[in-house]
């Protein structure tokens, strides 16, 4: 619930949870099932296009999957809200949705869903003329969400599981699910699959409880547990029911479960048990908000990274994008419209800017990590626009000092910027790293396991494209779906890059101003997520600031991003 400012005004404001559940999907695979992923749009309000909200997870070898991941949506009674639900077959880990098999579409209002609680759509192969065929169906779910700000932790353990095959021991794993109103559960979170074991033990597992329950802790939770079969058919072990209210009270003998199976129960007169979970640990923790870390005095460091490589055009002809007029070119655009809203973040507002790409002076050396204002004891710029020292001002005058060459290379800006990072763990600091690019990446598999190790450090890349380029790759690098993976097959930790293609916003006929506002809304977009994605596994909580004396000016804070 909102907080109540008595003599002001605002606008009624709900967040819902939708569940994502299919039955009888195409097979698109000749050997397989197929492997589903649901891609929800949006359309927001005023417009006719559709805007991609989140994505599922994939779900291998099933026509009838019940999706783990939530749609988290602000409901607003006064308007249409507009939905699209595609379903793919994930063919491999590039996250184009073009590389994957089409399986159908469904387009509703999410007033339809609200109104009935729980509806199924036919799936079509097209979202204009919706016309029924053999896609199968999507069931959609939804519930009202408290505003309850705790994670709860859990892990487990099976003792003296059933063993589900003839040969080999069991692959369990746990299905948590919770109970809604009409009497149905919804899968709430998975464990991991053990392999050929009957006393597994299960990792750690956050939650957070307005998933799990909505914050009311004697809600019935559901624990089943299944042996993983790769044909996607899952043999029921057992299951049984709790609430978080029982959970809350960690380990012990409240908190040592049998399973039941209830059809073996009856096939057989002398069915005790398929064996016990037991709860061991527990841990209820507070999930701290994005303005939370800022309020606390966590700082936002922004870096520029400029490709000047050859393919921008020469930058004395108006073909080029990198052409200084009274016009503001694509990378000033960039610049200015991302710099503006996060310079607000840095106390200092001082900002290191690299370049790559480019011979320097006075040799004509090739440089893949050079600092922009040519100064190497002192490479930070002071604002984003001004006429002394700023971002802009660095920009226009490296211009005219260097030749652009190639190729175009990530992983030395990324590593620069990284070994930054590295020295400030402690949540104090956090670094985002802005590559604005036009052209196609030569070092891909240097720069993936570049990012692969910086995923585990305060820090977030985006990369800004600009022209007309093939950026396939950018968007390989922008792993929503499937995590980044280096040649050693370590995969990253967490997801830290956005990609935003500039020519997706400036259109003909739209306003520049407009276009500049939603470029910087995109690009970021993702920040506080992945910001929170760092400090909440690694259990650090805002600082805490010393209060201000009363008779003090107020301090002036930045605009929340995930409000903006």
């Amino acid at each position: 619930m909102s907080v109540f400012t008595p003599g002001t005004a605002q606008s009624p404001l709900t967040e819902v949870e939708i569940t994502i559940s299919c039955r009888s999907l195409q097979r698109k695979d000749v050997l397989s099932k197929s492997d589903p992923m649901v891609v929800v749009y949006i359309q927001p309000f005023g417009e006719k296009i559709w805007k991609e909200k989140c994505r599922t997870e994939a779900i291998e070898n099933c026509h009838d999957p019940d999706f783990m991941r939530k749609v988290i949506i602000a409901y607003h009674f006064e308007e249409e809200q507009h939905l699209m639900f595609r379903v793919y077959d994930i063919d491999s880990e590039s996250a184009e949705l073009t590389k994957h098999d089409f399986l159908g579409v469904a387009v509703c209002t999410l007033g339809q869903i609200i109104s009935k609680g729980k509806v199924q759509i036919p799936l079509s192969m097209d979202e204009v003329t919706c016309a029924e065929g053999n896609c199968g169906s999507i069931i959609l779910s939804v519930e009202e969400l408290a505003s309850v700000r705790d994670n709860v932790i859990l892990q487990f353990q099976g003792e003296n599981l059933d063993r589900k095959d003839i040969f080999w021991k069991s692959d369990p794993f746990l299905v948590i699910m919770k109970a809604m109103e009409n009497g149905d559960f919804n899968v709430v979170c998975k464990t991991e699959v053990v392999k050929l074991t009957l006393d597994p033990y299960w990792r750690k597992m956050s939650i957070p409880v307005r998933i799990l329950c909505n914050g009311d802790f004697e809600r019935t939770l559901k624990v089943v547990c299944y042996d993983w079969n790769r044909n996607g058919k899952n043999s029921l072990i057992g299951e049984f029911e709790t609430n978080l209210k029982i959970l809350s009270e960690g380990p012990g003998f409240k908190n040592m479960y049998t399973l039941i199976n209830k059809e073996k129960r009856e096939r057989k007169s002398n069915y005790q048990n398929s064996g016990k979970v037991s709860l061991i640990y527990y841990e209820l923790q507070t999930l701290y908000s994005f303005m939370d870390y800022i309020i606390g005095g966590t700082e936002i460091h922004c870096s520029f990274a400029i490709d000047f490589t050859s393919s921008n055009g020469d930058p004395s002809l108006r073909s080029s994008l990198h052409y200084i007029s009274s016009t503001l070119n694509s990378y000033e655009i960039a610049i200015q419209a991302v710099g503006t809203i996060i310079q607000d973040y840095a106390s200092d507002r001082e900002f290191p800017v690299l370049g790559f790409g480019a011979r320097l002076p006075p040799d004509g050396r090739v440089s893949h990590e050079f600092f922009v204002n040519m100064r190497t004891d002192h490479p930070y710029c002071k604002g984003i626009n001004g006429k002394y020292l700023s971002v802009l001002e660095a920009y226009h005058s490296c211009i005219r000092k260097v030749q652009l060459y190639g190729p175009t290379n990530f992983c030395p800006v990324i590593n620069l910027v990284a070994r930054f990072a590295s020295v400030y763990r402690d949540g104090a600091h956090y670094f985002v790293l802005l590559i604005i690019t036009d052209g196609v990446i030569t070092d891909m598999q240097k720069t993936v396991e570049a990012i692969v190790c910086a995923s585990c450090l305060p820090l977030s890349i985006i990369i800004v494209g600009v022209g007309e380029a093939d950026f396939t790759a950018m968007e390989d690098l922008d792993s929503d779906t499937m995590p980044l993976t280096a040649t050693d097959g370590t995969r990253a930790v967490r997801d830290i890059v956005q990609f935003v293609p500039m020519r997706n916003f400036l259109q003909p006929g739209v306003d520049p101003q407009v276009a500049r506002i939603k470029l910087a809304k995109e690009v970021l977009a993702e920040i506080p997520a992945q910001f929170l994605s760092y400090m909440r596994p690694n259990r650090i909580v805002p600082r805490q600031t010393a209060p201000a004396e009363e008779t003090a000016e107020p301090i002036p804070l930045p605009p929340d991003p995930e409000l903006l």
